[in-house]
C-alpha cells in the first residue's frame, strides 16, 4: 500500500533529518504527523516512529505509513501537551523529537475546516474537531478580549477597529461562514488598496491560534519533550512566524543556561541547575534558495535544534 498523495511538502526536511541524526533502532517522535513527511524520512533512516496529531483527518496517511513500515510506526491522537504521556505509554526512551508548528497547508486547503479567508466554509478552525469554534469566539466574546487576541496573536494594529466591526455586524446577524467574516474585516480596514497580504490574514491567524491554544500547546510540548528525551536525545522545532519562534528561542536559551526564561507555562529553573539542553547550532536556520523556490512555505520557516544533556529536566526532578 502506498500513501495518499501528500497535500504539501515537509518543510526543511533535510535539515530536520540532519539535526535529529536518526539511526536504525532509534525511537523518534514526530509531534506533528500531518501527511507523514517527517515520519517517512525518519522511518526510511531505520528509526521507529511514534507520531502525534490531534487532527482526525490524518488517519488515511497514518494507515498508509503503517502499511509501508509494518511494526515500526504508531499514531496517537493527541496535542503537543500529550507527548510525555504518549512516550511513557510506549515504554521506550526517546532518541529524538520534531515539531512542525502551526497550521498545515492541507488544513488550509480544505474549505470545510474554516481556516481560509479565501475559501468559503463554516467558521470552524478546530484542528481536533472538538471544543469551541472560531464562530463561538466572534459571536460571543466581548470587545476587549476579542481585540486583545487580535493584537496579541495576529499583530493586528487596528484590532480595536476590527473588533468593533465584528460586534456591530453580529448584532444584526451572527457569523457562520469564513468569507462573511473576511469581508467584514476587509471593509473595517478600508479594503486591500494594494496591500501585500489580505486584510483578514491577521484576524484569521489570531482566531486560529486562540481556538487551538497553539502557543500554550507549543510551550507545554517543549517541556514534555524535555522530560521524554533521553540524554543525548535530539530536539528539532520548525516554526513559521515570530510568535512561535520567540517561544522556542526563549525555551532553548533558558534550558541551555544562557538566560532566564519568561514564559508563564515553562517551569523556572533553579539557579544552580545544570543546563538540560546544548544547542546543536546557534540561532535559527531557514530554507535554502532551492527549497524556497520549490516550496514557498519554506520562505518563513525557521529551524532550531538542541541535544538533551544528562542533567535532570528543570522543574521535573530534584
Amino acid at each position: 500500500m502506498t500513501a495518499p498523495e501528500a497535500p504539501h511538502l515537509p518543510v526543511l526536511l533535510d535539515q530536520v533529518v540532519e539535526a535529529l541524526s536518526p539511526r536504525p533502532g532509534d525511537f523518534m517522535i514526530d509531534a506533528t504527523f500531518g501527511a507523514g513527511g517527517y515520519t517517512r524520512a525518519l522511518l526510511a533512516a531505520g528509526a521507529d516512529v511514534l507520531a502525534l496529531d490531534r487532527d482526525p483527518t490524518v488517519q488515511p496517511h497514518a494507515e498508509a505509513v503503517a502499511a509501508d513500515f509494518p511494526g515500526r510506526f504508531t499514531l496517537v491522537r493527541t496535542a503537543f501537551s500529550g507527548l510525555a504521556e504518549a512516550a511513557e505509554d510506549a515504554g521506550r526512551l526517546v532518541d529524538g523529537a520534531v515539531f512542525d508548528v502551526g497550521v498545515s497547508s492541507m488544513q488550509i486547503d480544505e474549505a470545510d475546516r474554516g481556516f481560509s479567508f479565501l475559501r468559503d466554509g463554516p467558521l470552524d478552525m478546530r484542528m481536533s474537531g472538538e471544543g469551541p469554534t472560531a464562530a463561538d469566539i466572534v459571536n460571543g466574546w466581548e470587545h476587549g478580549p476579542l481585540a486583545h487576541i487580535l493584537k496579541q496573536y495576529g499583530d493586528e494594529r487596528q484590532s480595536g477597529r476590527v473588533a468593533t466591526a465584528i460586534l456591530r455586524r453580529r448584532a444584526e446577524r451572527l457569523f457562520a461562514r469564513t468569507l462573511d467574516l473576511a469581508e467584514v474585516v476587509e471593509k473595517a480596514l478600508g479594503g486591500r488598496r494594494g496591500a501585500p497580504i489580505h486584510p483578514a490574514t491577521r484576524t484569521f491567524q489570531a482566531l486560529r491560534i486562540a481556538v487551538n491554544d497553539e502557543l500554550g500547546e507549543l510551550e507545554k510540548g517543549l517541556v514534555a519533550a524535555e522530560a521524554a528525551l533521553r540524554p543525548g536525545g535530539r530536539l528539532a522545532v520548525v516554526t513559521f512566524h515570530s510568535l512561535e519562534d520567540r517561544i522556542v528561542k526563549a525555551f532553548l536559551t533558558e534550558r541551555s543556561g544562557a538566560a532566564p526564561g519568561g514564559s508563564r507555562h515553562l517551569p523556572q529553573a533553579p539557579v544552580a541547575r545544570a543546563p538540560s539542553f546544548d544547542l546543536i547550532f546557534k540561532g535559527a536556520r531557514g530554507g535554502t534558495p532551492d527549497e524556497v523556490a520549490a516550496n514557498p512555505r519554506a520562505r518563513s520557516a525557521k529551524l532550531r535544534a538542541a541535544v538533551r544533556t544528562d542533567a535532570p529536566a528543570w522543574g521535573l526532578a530534584a
